[in-house]
């Protein structure tokens, strides 16, 4: 669906339909949500008492097309907290529009998570950074796209015009750095901006000379949407990029899918250790 059409779609029933589909069949409901990235989903098996559901499955949701995610909500406990994984997300790449790409994260809130964790795998743009850090995301910019927000306000959720000065919860992303700190200093911590790109292909050079000028410290096709759309339901938010790969034109190299997936699953276990570490603290 496109345009008008498909945005009259997006009613408070819409994704109600999709929430009590899934309140259905879950013992209790999360309180926190958890956004797994691009090869950074094997965390998700790591939750006590698993219930799984196949996005398909799930009226009125999206459907994940990237062979690397799951495409599956994951239920459970990590850290004594309840949590919900999505093993997969959702991309404008994809094919999706932007106002579409609010749905999961309101159908998170629906069932009663208050905080989210999302989580991606980011080009370093900032030279100071090396592959294997973890960035904190203290910002975002965003120069293309709508707005997920655009259309009918839905005032179950938020406010027509809603503040983000405040978007990435600095209480989080203090918990975060603290976190990282107690487990030892194998942990490269940075706190940056992450700079959307909408893909699918990798930015030019130029490209990313010209978001290093702009500010961005990380790049990106994923996270600003949630964001945005977590604020406008007045969720708490915490984002981790994870460092996969050197921007275009830093090294000498041309960039691929395989380097990426392969150093997201170097720091794996690294990554793991401090998103537990993380929910047990909050």
């Amino acid at each position: 669906m496109k345009g008008a059409d498909c945005l009259q779609n997006f009613t408070y029933d819409f994704y109600k339909q999709s929430a009590d589909y899934l309140l259905a069949r879950i013992p209790e409901p999360p309180e926190i949500a958890l956004v797994l990235g691009s090869g950074l989903g094997p965390l998700a098996g790591e939750l006590e008492n698993p219930i799984v559901i196949d996005y398909r499955d799930i009226p009125n949701f999206l459907a994940s097309t990237v062979e690397s995610h799951a495409g599956k909500l994951i239920f459970g406990r990590l850290s004594g907290k309840r949590v919900v994984c999505m093993a997969g997300r959702f991309h404008y790449y994809e094919g999706y529009e932007f106002e579409q790409l609010a749905a999961p994260v309101r159908v998170l809130r629906l069932l009663g998570a208050h905080t989210v964790i999302l989580t991606n795998a980011a080009g370093a743009v900032n030279t100071a950074y090396r592959v294997g850090d973890i960035m904190v995301i203290r910002d975002q910019i965003k120069l293309m796209g709508a707005s997920p927000m655009r259309g009918a306000n839905l005032p179950e959720f938020g406010e027509r015009f809603f503040d983000v000065t405040r978007m990435y919860t600095p209480e989080l992303r203090a918990l975060a750095l603290d976190c990282a700190k107690r487990l030892g200093q194998e942990y490269r911590m940075q706190e940056g901006v992450y700079f959307y790109m909408p893909g699918p292909q990798f930015e030019t050079p130029a490209e990313i000379r010209a978001i290093r000028l702009l500010g961005g410290d990380a790049v990106g096709m994923s996270t600003v949407t949630e964001a945005l759309t977590a604020a406008h339901c007045g969720m708490r938010v915490l984002g981790l990029s994870l460092m996969t790969n050197m921007a275009a034109g830093v090294l000498p190299q041309p960039l691929s899918d395989a380097e990426v997936t392969e150093a997201a699953a170097g720091a794996a276990g690294r990554f793991q250790a401090l998103l537990r570490e993380i929910i047990q603290q909050m």
